[in-house]
């Protein structure tokens, strides 16, 4: 198998993958990649606690040793599979493409946020409260006392924080994988499974506060590094799927960017601004976490506040976006096939 015709079937992977996680998204009942990430940091934290104590540079350095056994480990997995595929394809590659689709969140993320939806639809004084507890699923925040407003804005900030951490982060990677997985180098599941891992660290470990101040450094700057080109993206893109001209597109682009900088996350406050203008709402404010109020920065301030159609128009936006990305992917890979001599081992 050529080059090129390495680098287009990867692709091919890539975009069924998506195909598979809108139609079936992550079965309750199958074992998920990222439930056995965390099975393993929670071990290996346990153990890294017991060795490390209270010592901040001993903390530091298992974070580290943590990071680095898992998101090696799972990127070595990735890669088993993907030689498991090319040895034998009629096993390997439907494994390829299970493994592929469930390192993307894109169903998954837009049921969550229609079950709240949902919850808000009912009648009776329980409604609230059940949509209460099924946002607790989804968000960080305290979710007590929230009234419908409160919901309805963390619903559409969890949609687009997440829309750039759980479906075009991954995918970002798997596209890159389809490029250089095709001349030898690490394929589209071992990015995609050691972005994950690295999101799964961020998400059990990344907290400022106790010993995870220094255990989970590691982790979260990791994944602050993996998310920061696939997030600028991700802003440099949705503004043209939401009407704006070039020009409109570059100042949203740089407002997304200017806006979400006070946040202390390099990425959320950015993915989440994105959001905000291309949707036309308003989000940000004062959160609860564990009873302390936190205040974010207001976003897109000169727009409604969030809704039941502004949180739609953002789910609307990452499946337009998604589409758009993998078009993008098709060419760019026929472009680098057509504009390059055939270079290093194929992908067979």
């Amino acid at each position: 198998m050529s080059t090129a015709s390495g680098t287009l079937s990867l692709w091919l992977l890539v975009a069924v993958a998506c195909g598979l996680d809108r139609l079936v998204g992550d079965p309750h009942r199958l074992l998920h990649p990222v439930q056995v990430m965390g099975a393993v940091i929670a071990g290996l934290r346990n153990g890294a606690e017991r060795w490390a104590g209270d010592h901040a540079g001993r903390l530091r350095l298992a974070g580290g040793l943590i990071t680095l056994v898992l998101v090696g480990g799972s990127a070595a997995a990735g890669a088993c599979l993907e030689a498991l595929a090319r040895r034998w394809p009629l096993l390997g590659i439907p494994l390829l493409l299970i493994g592929l689709g469930s390192a993307l969140a894109g169903r998954s993320l837009e049921q969550a946020v229609q079950a709240v939806l949902t919850a808000l639809e009912g009648h009776g004084s329980g409604r609230l409260e059940e949509a209460r507890r099924r946002l607790a699923w989804i968000v960080g925040r305290d979710v007590e006392g929230l009234e419908q407003n409160g919901i309805l804005r963390a619903l559409a900030e969890t949609a687009a924080e997440n829309g750039v951490d759980g479906l075009f982060g991954p995918l970002f990677w798997m596209l890159v994988g389809a490029v250089v997985g095709a001349v030898g180098g690490p394929g589209p599941l071992t990015l995609a499974w050691a972005y994950k891992a690295s999101s799964t660290l961020d998400s059990m470990l990344g907290y400022r506060r106790g010993r995870l101040r220094w255990l989970g450094t590691a982790g979260a700057r990791l994944d602050d590094l993996l998310t920061w080109l696939p997030c600028r993206l991700v802003a440099l893109s949705l503004p043209p799927l939401a009407g704006a001209g070039l020009v409109g597109s570059w100042r949203s682009f740089r407002r997304a960017l200017r806006e979400g900088a006070p946040d202390p996350s390099p990425n959320a406050g950015v993915s989440q601004a994105a959001y905000a203008l291309a949707a036309g709402v308003r989000l940000g404010g004062v959160n609860h976490y564990e009873g302390i109020a936190k205040a974010k920065p207001v976003l897109a301030a000169d727009c409604a506040a969030a809704d039941r159609e502004g949180v739609e128009r953002i789910l609307s936006l990452s499946r337009r976006l998604e589409l758009c990305w993998l078009a993008v992917g098709l060419l760019l890979c026929a472009a680098l096939v057509a504009l390059s001599p055939p270079w290093g081992k194929p992908y067979q």
